[in-house]
C-alpha cells in the first residue's frame, strides 16, 4: 500500500452492519487490511444453518450474538485493533443521525429491504457515504452511495416479492407455487393460525352443505373428536367438497383442465394404523418433541424423494396429528416458517395433493421447502468476494477517489469474459423522492379515508418511514414519540379515526401534507388530489400514490391480471426485522435514462430479491442493461 493508502485505512472509522454471511468475510478482510476501528451492528444470534460458511461462528457458539461472536473471534488474531459490538437492530432510537455521523464509511450486509432504506436514509442525513452489497447464489453485487455525488440506494426500482392474484390461488391455480401459496398462506393458516380469519376455504359444496349444520365450522375439532377422523374431514373438505364447488361454475372450466376432487378413502385405507406397519406401534404421541416429523413414522427418509399421492396424503393426516398430539399449545398462534420441520411437511404434502388435483407436476420436500421459503443456497465464495469488492470500494471512499467508484457485479457465468463486471455509478435521480425532495402526488377520496388509512398504509407501508411526523401547513395531524404527554397521544389517537376531510385543519383537494421521520431526517411533500371512486380490483387500498418507485410486473407474470385481481403476497420468513412485501410504483415522471430494465441476469430466474438461507439478501440487478444508463455527476 502507498502511505496515503495505509494513512486513510488505519485512520478511518467504519460501521459494519450485519455479521451474517457478507458480514463475517467483510470482518476478516476489513481487520487483514489493516482497518483499526471498525464496528458491527447486528440484532441475530446464530443459528445451526449458518456454520456452513459463517466461518467465525462454531457449533458451541450456537444462540449467542453474531456480532459479539465474530468480533471476539476476530480479535483472537488482530488483537491490537478496535472491534465494538453492538447486539441490537440497526432501526433502535440510538443509533440516530448523530451515531452515523462519527463514522467516515458505512458498509452493508445486511438481509432486507427494510434495514437497507432505513440505512441509506440514515447515511443521507449524516452525509456518510454508504457501500451496500447483495448476494444471492454464485451472484452478487455490491454499490457505492455518495451523497450529491451517486444515486442514492432508493432512487431505482427495487424488487418485491412476487404476489399472485388471489382467485388464481383459490381457484385455478396452474403452477406448484400457487399451491404451495395456498398450502401455506390459507390451509395452513386456517388450521394452525388465527381460525377466526375468513378466507375462502370456508365454502363448501352444495352435497356438504346440504348434509351438515348451517352453524358448523368444518375447521373446528369437537372435544371428543378423534384427530384422524378431523384430519378426513379437513382433508375431504379442502381436496374434495371445495374442488366440487368449484366445478359447478361451467363458465370457468371452459378453457381450463377440469380439476379432480379427491377423497380421503380413495387413497388412504379405513384405519392408518392397520395399514401402515411403521405406526401400528408408534403413535403420535411417541415422538419426542424435540424432533416432531411425519416422515420417520412413515418411513420416509430422502427430503429429495419424490412422493406418489397417497404419500403425500399419509404425511397430511400424521403431520397434522402430531400438531395435535404434540404442540396444541401453539395451535391458535402459529405461522408457517421454512425451519419447522412439521410445518414444512404439512405443506408439502397439502400442495401436493392439490397439485394432483389440477394435473400439476408433483415436487419433493427438499423442492418444496425451497419454494416456501424463497431459498437460494448461499455460496461462501460469492459472500467472500462481494466482501473483498466492499473493502476495495471503501478504500476508494476514504481516499475521496471519486472517478474510480465502481459498481462491480459478480456474475455465475463469464460474460465478455468476466466474471466481475464493473461499473461506473450514476447520477442521482431527479425523481427520487428520498435524496431528491421531489413531492408525491396522492389521489385519495378525503371524505371517505382516514388518517389510520393514510398513516398505515402510505406513510408507513410505502415510504418506510418509523417515527412519522405529518403536517398541513403550520397544524401537526400526527406525531409518534416518546415524550409526548397523555394528552397529545390522545388527541392524536383521536385524529386517526377522522375522515381526512374533517381533521382540525381539513385535507381536500389541493392540499400539500409534509411528511417527515425523525430519526431519518427525512422530510416529503405529498400533494393531495381529492377523487371520488376506485376501482376495488385494480386498486384496492383506495388511493394511489404516484412519484414513488415500484417494480414493474415479473417476466411470466401477466400484468393486465396482476392488476386486474387483487394479489396475495408471497413473503417469506426472516432472521432480519423483516422482509419488504409491500409494492413499490414506477414514477410516472421518472427520466428514461433513470430506467433500469429488468432481463434476467445470465438466464437466472428473475426473482432478484430473495431470502438466502437465513442471512444473505440480493438486490441483484442486470450487469447487461445497466450501462444504457446516465453516467454519476463527476
Amino acid at each position: 500500500m502507498d502511505p496515503q493508502q495505509q494513512s486513510a485505512i488505519q485512520g478511518a472509522k467504519v460501521l459494519m452492519v450485519g455479521a451474517g454471511g457478507i458480514g463475517c468475510e467483510l470482518l476478516k478482510t476489513l481487520a487483514l487490511s489493516g482497518f483499526h476501528d471498525i464496528h458491527i451492528i447486528d440484532m441475530d444470534t446464530i443459528e445451526v444453518s449458518n456454520l456452513n460458511r459463517q466461518f467465525l461462528f462454531r457449533r458451541s457458539h450456537v444462540g449467542q450474538s453474531k456480532a459479539k461472536v465474530a468480533r471476539d473471534a476476530v480479535l483472537r488474531f488482530r488483537p491490537h485493533i478496535n472491534i465494538r459490538s453492538y447486539h441490537a437492530n440497526v432501526k433502535n432510537p440510538e443509533f440516530d443521525v448523530d451515531f452515523f455521523k462519527q463514522f467516515d464509511v458505512v458498509l452493508n450486509g445486511l438481509d432486507n429491504l427494510d434495514a437497507r432504506r432505513h440505512v441509506n436514509r440514515l447515511c443521507l442525513a449524516a452525509d456518510v457515504p454508504l457501500v451496500e452489497s447483495g448476494t444471492t447464489g454464485f451472484l452478487g453485487q455490491v454499490t457505492v452511495h455518495v451523497k450529491g455525488k451517486t444515486e442514492c440506494y432508493e432512487c431505482q426500482t427495487k424488487p418485491t416479492p412476487k404476489t399472485y392474484p388471489v382467485c388464481t390461488i383459490t381457484s385455478t391455480p396452474t403452477k406448484f407455487v400457487h399451491c404451495i401459496v395456498w398450502a401455506k398462506d390459507l390451509l395452513f393458516a386456517k388450521l394452525f393460525g388465527d381460525k377466526n380469519q375468513d378466507n375462502d376455504l370456508n365454502v363448501r359444496a352444495k352435497k356438504e352443505a346440504s348434509s351438515s349444520k348451517e352453524t358448523e365450522d368444518v375447521f373446528e375439532r369437537a372435544e371428543d373428536e378423534d384427530i384422524e377422523q378431523y384430519g378426513r374431514k379437513i382433508y375431504d373438505h379442502v381436496f374434495g367438497y371445495n374442488i366440487e364447488a368449484a366445478l359447478s361454475n361451467e363458465e370457468t372450466w371452459k378453457n381450463r383442465t377440469r380439476p379432480r376432487p379427491i377423497y380421503s378413502k380413495e387413497v388412504l385405507p379405513e384405519s392408518l394404523t392397520q395399514k401402515n406397519g411403521s405406526t401400528q406401534n408408534c403413535s403420535a404421541t411417541d415422538v419426542d418433541d424435540s424432533t416432531v416429523s411425519a416422515m420417520p413414522l412413515l418411513g420416509l427418509k430422502n427430503p429429495q424423494e419424490l412422493w406418489g399421492l397417497t404419500q403425500n396424503s399419509l404425511v397430511f393426516i400424521e403431520a397434522l396429528k402430531l400438531f395435535f398430539a404434540k404442540r396444541k399449545k401453539e395451535i391458535g398462534h402459529l405461522t408457517f416458517d421454512k425451519d419447522d420441520q412439521l410445518a414444512v411437511e404439512f405443506v408439502t404434502a397439502a400442495a401436493n395433493i392439490r397439485a394432483e388435483s389440477f394435473g400439476i407436476p408433483l415436487h419433493s420436500l427438499f423442492e418444496a421447502k425451497g419454494i416456501a421459503g424463497n431459498i437460494v443456497h448461499a455460496v461462501a465464495t460469492t459472500n467472500a468476494i462481494v466482501a473483498g469488492l466492499i473493502v476495495i470500494e471503501a478504500i476508494k471512499v476514504l481516499k475521496k477517489d471519486e472517478d474510480k467508484y465502481r459498481m462491480t457485479y459478480c456474475l455465475e457465468h463469464p460474460s465478455r469474459k468476466m466474471l466481475l463486471m464493473p461499473v461506473e455509478p450514476f447520477e442521482p435521480n431527479p425523481s427520487c423522492y428520498v435524496c431528491s425532495k421531489t413531492p408525491l402526488v396522492l389521489e385519495i377520496n378525503t371524505q371517505k379515508s382516514k388518517l389510520r388509512d393514510l398513516v398505515d398504509k402510505i406513510v408507513k407501508a410505502k415510504l418506510g418511514m418509523n417515527l412519522p411526523l405529518i403536517m398541513h401547513g403550520a397544524s401537526l395531524l400526527y406525531e409518534v414519540g416518546d415524550d409526548l404527554d397523555d394528552i397529545m397521544v390522545a388527541n392524536y389517537n383521536a385524529n386517526l379515526e377522522k375522515f381526512l376531510s374533517e381533521l382540525p385543519s381539513p385535507v381536500i383537494n389541493g392540499s400539500t401534507l409534509t411528511v417527515e421521520d425523525l430519526q431519518q431526517e427525512l422530510s416529503c411533500k405529498i400533494n393531495v388530489k381529492h377523487r371520488e371512486e376506485f376501482d376495488e380490483e385494480k386498486e384496492p387500498e383506495g388511493m394511489v400514490l404516484s412519484g414513488w418507485t415500484q417494480s414493474p410486473p415479473t417476466k411470466g407474470e401477466s400484468a393486465s391480471t396482476s392488476k386486474n385481481e387483487s394479489d396475495v403476497d408471497v413473503t417469506e420468513s426472516s432472521s432480519g426485522p423483516e422482509i419488504a412485501s409491500k409494492k413499490r410504483r414506477l414514477s410516472e415522471t421518472e427520466p428514461k435514462n433513470h430506467k433500469r430494465e429488468t432481463e434476467n441476469v445470465e438466464g437466472e430466474d428473475d426473482d432478484y430479491l430473495m431470502e438466502i438461507e437465513d442471512d444473505d439478501l440480493t438486490e441483484i440487478e442486470n450487469p447487461m442493461t445497466v450501462s444504457k444508463k446516465k453516467k454519476r455527476v463527476a
